[in-house]
């Protein structure tokens, strides 16, 4: 069938390793925010190396589920949906700006971390003041928790340098 999605078996064991090391890391530090519901935490870091080491299509996927099942594991139930969409719109984002490893500049890199980073910040903010129901007021508190877990997700960066060319892939 021409045009099918295709998907490799080394890529659906990235995304199985990486969402589930999403999910660690996110549930491992998660510092709770009251005045949403919502948390801290680094499961960002592991979506941004995820999305620069294996690409858009295994940053996506593994960071969404891999988020969205942190949330479920916390009691965070109604996060689980809204942070499944958001974190893969920035793994997804941040694979597809920053593009293929050969060649990648350092400048292309943080342009993708950073794009990634107004996805979250954004993205939460729309969810939590619009679909939620929290009101702009509450989502516009929660941007001082967003904007630092945004920029934590740097931690990524350097993750993904670290590892990448110790991988064959």
């Amino acid at each position: 069938m021409s045009g099918s999605f295709k998907i490799s078996t080394r890529e659906i064991a990235a995304i199985a390793v990486m969402g589930a090391l999403t999910t660690v890391a996110t549930v491992v530090i998660s510092i709770p925010f009251p005045a949403t519901g919502g948390y801290f935490n680094l499961g960002d870091a592991v979506v941004v190396a995820t999305a620069l080491i294996f690409g858009p299509l295994v940053g996506a996927i593994a960071g969404g589920i891999g988020s969205g099942l942190a949330d479920v594991y916390l009691g965070y139930m109604a996060f689980a949906i809204p942070t499944t969409i958001i974190k893969g719109a920035e793994g997804y984002i941040v694979g597809y700006l920053a593009g293929k490893s050969e060649g990648r500049t350092y400048t292309r890199t943080l342009i993708a971390w950073f794009a990634g980073g107004i996805v979250i910040v954004g993205g939460y903010w729309i969810a939590e003041a619009f679909f939620l129901g929290m009101g702009v007021q509450a989502a516009t508190a929660e941007i001082i928790i967003n904007i630092p877990q945004a920029i934590g997700s740097l931690l990524g960066v350097g993750l993904s340098i670290a590892v990448k060319d110790r991988l064959q892939i």
